[in-house]
Order: C-alpha cells, then structure tokens, then sequence
C-alpha cells in the first residue's frame, strides 16, 4: 500500500487536516517552484523565448495523463464554470429536450443550463438526491424514464461533494449512448484519486481543477474536449488560439482561422508563469503515485474511520455507494451546532456540506489523523 506522505508537505504533527475536498495543501516542492516562479516574474528578462510555451505544453501534457486523454485534447482554463460555459457555447441543445443535472451538485454544471434553458427552449431536469444514496440508479432512471422529453445533455459530476456519492459514469455513458445525448462530467472531487480513461469511456467534455485532489494553486484548470467538438468557436478571441497572429511577425493578422485542436480553447492571458508550473507538479506527483494506490491508501482511512464511528448514531453511506476519499456522515437530528467549530478548537479540520459532516484525507494524512478524528469527534457528541 502507498505510504503516507506527510514528509511531502508542510503539514505539523499537532495538525489533523481532513478537508482536501474544499483545499488540498500544496507539497513542499510546490512551494518552492512558486517562490521560484514569483522571482522570475520579479525578473521578466531573465525569460526565454520559449518559456511560456514549455510550461504550456508541460501542464497540459500532465493534466491528459490523469485522464488518459491526448494533450492536443486538453484546454488551459481557469474555472469549471469557464469551461462549461466554453462547452455550452460550441452546443446546441434541442428544443424540447432535457438537460440532466443532479440535485444540490455544485454549482458549476448546473447554473450555465439554467440560464439557457428558457431562451433556447429546453428543461433542465433535476435528479434528486437518493435517499439512500444510490446516485447511479438514480441518474439511470431519469435518463430512462419512460415517456419523458428525449435526454440531450447530462451535466454531472462524477462525484457529489456534498454526500461523497459516486456516480457509475460507466452505466451512465451507455444509457446516454443508447439516446444519443451527450456526457459532461465534472471530475473535480475524482481526478487523480478514481482512474478515468476517456479513449474508452468517450465522454463529449471533461473539467477538473488543482486545487482540490491535485494538491495544486486555485484558478488552473482543465478541459478535455472530445475531437467531435475541437471545430466549435471558443469562448474568448485570443491570438493563441489562431494559426497565425504574432507579434513577432511582420505581418500581426496573417491567418485567423483556428488551431486545428483543444488549444482553440486556451484562456486568454494563459501566461500564468508563478501557478502554471505549480499545477504542473501536483499532477505529475498524482500521476507517478498512481489513481488505484492514492484510492487504497485513502479507503483504508475513511474506512476506518467509519468502522469506528457506526455507534455513534451517524448515517453512513454504504461503501459500495460512496467515493473511498470521501465519507459524509449523516445527523438523525440535525447536525449539533458548532460541531466544526468544536473540531476545529481541537486541531482537527473537516467541513459541514449540507448537514453532512464531510472528511476527506488524502495522501499526507495516516492512521494516527483518523484517529484523533475520531476521538474527537467521539467527545464532542457525548
């Protein structure tokens, strides 16, 4: 099994951190490749040529590894929200048709289709959360229900952060198939943790950022677009995302028709010299470690923790239902009032989502974290 790898980051002892689905801290190295990068930004002159494009192509290269993707596939973007909204702009959703979301998911794939469905004539169409935490199903059922307007998009993430439900996007991208309709997922809270390979699964787009899973900065993102869509029209008009407009060249505007890939789809000022390396890192440290190891390590600490917490009167989804890096544990009556912020007083740091209490280690976290978890969480309930 992977070993902790605390001695990677910045993380004390006295320190119980458990809520990388909100903010992962960033490794050692990464820290210092930010430091670095603030200099040579303090000393433009001391660029190359080429500088920018290298660490271009460096994250996108390690951003296709994740998800076994081609890195001319990939788009540099800052948010989800850009990149579902660089997504909307290249479709064209049919009158009379649904757009599947999932209910309380965060608001990234959800509010775009909101905002178009009235003018462009179709209904967005909301999957409930299950009472007992069967997402797949759930998904299943809604793209299947019988006599219902047909299923053009579904918009979903793969993994719910407010419950730590997973979606099967394997079952979901056949029942999609069999509509022809298409597949958005937002890999946030699962890319570099659940193994995703979209050669196979061919979902239409795919976006994740850094800052969760990838113990890397906010605001570097990524967008996988399936080739079938690489001829749609960008969401911003920048010279990188034309054949030929450059500054070095005596003629600026020598060809404005596209580049021929995902790089069409690059943000405007992608030039992030301090942050862009930092998301570099991240992910290449996630891919050598490898999905199936980092999900083993951490379902053995959420696991754990759930094992021991059951007589506490707390509803636990079913293991086979909810993500390995992710628990959410349910309060009968309510969740008690300032329970984090007890927590919190106590060294240990989780999150409240929707009256869940969401703990989610990752790879600098061990067996002595989980823990004290628990026994504080024990104190704090009786």
């Amino acid at each position: 099994m992977l070993a902790s790898q605390r001695d990677l980051f910045d993380v004390p002892r006295d320190v119980c951190y458990l809520n990388s689905a909100s903010y992962s801290p960033l490794p050692l190295r990464t820290l210092e490749a930010g430091r670095a990068a603030v200099g040579r930004k303090g000393r433009p002159w001391t660029l190359d040529a080429d500088f920018a494009q290298r660490q271009h192509e460096r994250a996108r290269t390690a951003a296709a590894r994740l998800i076994n993707a081609d890195p001319a596939d990939i788009a540099l973007i800052p948010s989800i929200s850009y990149g579902v909204a660089t997504a909307a702009k290249g479709l064209t959703i049919a009158r009379g048709s649904r757009v599947i979301v999932l209910e309380n998911d965060h608001s990234s794939p959800v509010l775009e289709w909101h905002h178009r469905a009235e003018a462009q004539g179709f209904a967005v169409e909301t999957v409930r959360q299950p009472d007992d935490g069967d997402w797949t199903t759930a998904v299943l059922a809604v793209i299947e229900r019988s006599g219902a307007p047909p299923v053009c998009l579904a918009s979903i993430s793969s993994v719910h952060w407010s419950d730590g439900g997973l979606v099967d996007l394997e079952q979901v991208a056949v029942a999609l198939r069999r509509q022809g309709a298409l597949f958005l997922i937002d890999a946030t809270q699962s890319a570099g943790v659940l193994p995703m390979e979209v050669k196979r699964l061919d979902p239409d787009f795919v976006l994740f950022p850094t800052y969760k899973w990838l113990i890397g900065p906010y605001g570097r993102a990524f967008l996988y677009v399936a080739k079938r869509h690489q001829n749609s029209i960008p969401l911003e008009q920048t010279a990188a995302a034309r054949r030929n407009v450059r500054a070095e060249n005596e003629v600026y505007f020598s060809d404005l028709s596209y580049v021929g890939d995902a790089r069409r789809f690059d943000m405007g000022e992608r030039d992030h010299f301090i942050s862009l390396e930092m998301a570099a890192i991240g992910m290449e440290m996630v891919t050598e470690w490898g999905a199936a190891a980092i999900a083993q390590r951490l379902a053995m600490l959420t696991d754990g923790i759930a094992d021991r917490v059951r007589n506490l009167g707390l509803n636990i989804p079913e293991r086979a239902l909810r993500a390995p890096h992710i628990l959410c544990l349910g309060f009968g009556g309510g969740m008690p009032k300032r329970l984090v912020e007890g927590l919190t007083e106590d060294g240990v740091y989780v999150a409240a989502r929707l009256g869940r209490l969401r703990v989610s280690p990752h790879v600098f976290n061990d067996e002595r974290d989980a823990e004290r978890f628990v026994a504080a969480l024990t104190r704090r309930l009786r």
